[in-house]
């Protein structure tokens, strides 16, 4: 029986990645981590809020209200990704840095990777598809909610706040 449920788990798995969208088949390392994660693996068949960070910027509050937006969605299926980046020149130089401000002074338990660009031609992959289907970000903080299947993209500025009513619905239609 083991070994059946084994196999059945084995083959959901294969199934789940092979039908990932090519732009979250990739592997990122986590933050300040040796740790690396298949987003394929932590999306699966669940809505994703994906955000582009960073550490010293006017927005840089909304980590609080994000990781209540975890806390308050997790068990209903929604998947947040944070994406520290220096694009605007206000991440900090040392991965160290970044890590304390989300994890310490913030309590941040949602997945957080490490710096990375988001905008332009050296853009990671989930960032140029986002742009692609919506709008590259514009500031820090931008919010994307994107479909369990991947292909819906809803883009969300900055000043919009992870705990507003415009962001609560979207994620509530989603579910």
């Amino acid at each position: 029986m083991r070994l059946f449920i084994l196999i059945l788990f084995s083959l959901f798995s294969l199934t789940s990645l092979a039908s990932c969208p090519d732009y979250l088949n990739i592997t990122l390392r986590k933050l300040h981590s040796q740790d690396s994660i298949n987003l394929c693996k932590v999306t699966a068949g669940k809505p994703v809020l994906i955000v582009n960070t960073a550490s010293h910027c006017g927005f840089t509050p909304q980590f609080k209200a994000l990781e209540a937006l975890h806390k308050q969605y997790k068990d209903k299926g929604l998947v947040i990704l944070g994406f520290p980046s220096n694009d605007f020149n206000q991440e900090a130089n040392d991965e160290a840095k970044t890590a304390k401000v989300c994890y310490v002074n913030y309590g941040v338990t949602f997945t957080m990777f490490s710096p990375t660009p988001v905008t332009g031609n050296q853009a990671n992959t989930v960032f140029k598809y986002l742009a692609s289907k919506s709008q590259a970000p514009k500031w820090n903080f931008y919010k994307y909610l994107v479909s369990a299947d991947g292909t819906k993209v809803k883009s969300f500025a900055s000043a919009i706040e992870p705990n507003s009513d415009t962001l609560l619905q979207a994620i509530d239609e989603l579910l």
